[in-house]
């Protein structure tokens, strides 16, 4: 069975991302070309077949980054998966074809960070209406913003 001890130079063989973090925690920064990719050997690889979540942060001036945390949950390791956009990117690779759980993850992140998951099979609002403007969880959105009464 692989440990994180034998899965981070794996990573970094494969893949040529480091991976970072202490014990059983590995923390890989993938760019976007690479995060499918990443995905895909995570789960192939790794063993990583549970994903916890999928969501966003946004650092303002520099822009979005998506952040996935999978684990493999015999093996007792997690792998947190993060990918930078920059600033005014909004694109990044859908991991709903290797975790299907994935796809209501993306489109939350969609609906509240304006994440446009390329690849996903149904890439719309889930929380808000969908006439609804901007991203409520942007560091841009006015939050004082009057919105009718939604019923």
């Amino acid at each position: 069975m692989l440990t994180h001890t034998q899965a981070r130079p794996l990573i970094q063989e494969r893949l040529g991302i480091s991976a970072t973090g202490e014990g059983p925690l590995l923390v890989v920064e993938a760019p976007p070309d690479q995060w499918l990719a990443l995905g895909r050997f995570a789960k192939a690889e790794l063993g990583c077949g549970y994903l916890s979540f999928v969501s966003a942060v946004d650092w303002k001036e520099q822009g979005l980054e998506v952040v996935a945390r999978v684990e493999n949950l015999e093996a007792g390791f997690a792998l947190m998966m993060k990918c930078k956009l920059g600033a005014g990117e909004t694109r990044c690779a859908s991991l709903v074809p290797v975790w299907r759980g994935a796809n209501w993850m993306e489109r939350e992140c969609y609906d509240m960070f304006g994440v446009s998951f390329e690849g996903h099979p149904d890439l719309r609002r889930i929380l808000l209406p969908h006439d609804w403007e901007g991203y409520p969880l942007l560091k841009s959105y006015a939050v004082d913003t009057p919105h009718p009464p939604y019923r």
